[in-house]
């Protein structure tokens, strides 16, 4: 199942604003939050795999809704990191399922992850669900 969450995006891009008409089943167009060390390393396991040097990998860190209604959501952000792929390198957006235990993230799984000009694929698969990895900090 494919559920997203709107609180991915710290502000509204230019081409989506989730609001809660347009947000997806589960997502919580309420208060937001900052992720905790553990639910930062779920996120991790899921991408450092796709990564060549994950150790090297600095993560920016988009926002979580406070309340999730759904057991996975999706989530949108963006690794500084080296690619298997060498025109990857660099700033590379991803969008994984975290899956959500006592409104937590306990896991996750990697969905997609591109750089280059290939992180507008990301990017267009995030906004379907009112999502922006561009606006992670």
């Amino acid at each position: 199942m494919c559920v997203a969450l709107s609180a991915c995006a710290t502000s509204p891009s230019q081409d989506t604003v989730a609001t809660s008409e347009t947000a997806p089943a589960g997502a919580s167009a309420g208060p937001q939050r900052d992720l905790t060390p553990p639910e930062k390393k779920a996120i991790v396991d899921a991408v450092s795999p796709s990564l060549r040097d994950p150790a090297s990998a600095k993560y920016r860190w988009a926002k979580f809704p406070v309340v999730v209604t759904e057991d996975s959501v999706n989530y949108c952000g963006v690794v500084d990191a080296k690619s298997p792929y060498p025109a990857y390198n660099g700033k590379q957006a991803y969008i994984v399922e975290a899956h959500v235990s006592g409104g937590h993230v306990s896991s996750a799984v990697m969905g997609l992850i591109a750089g280059g000009k290939d992180a507008a694929i990301v990017a267009k698969m995030c906004a379907k669900y009112g999502l922006d990895p561009n606006n992670a900090s």
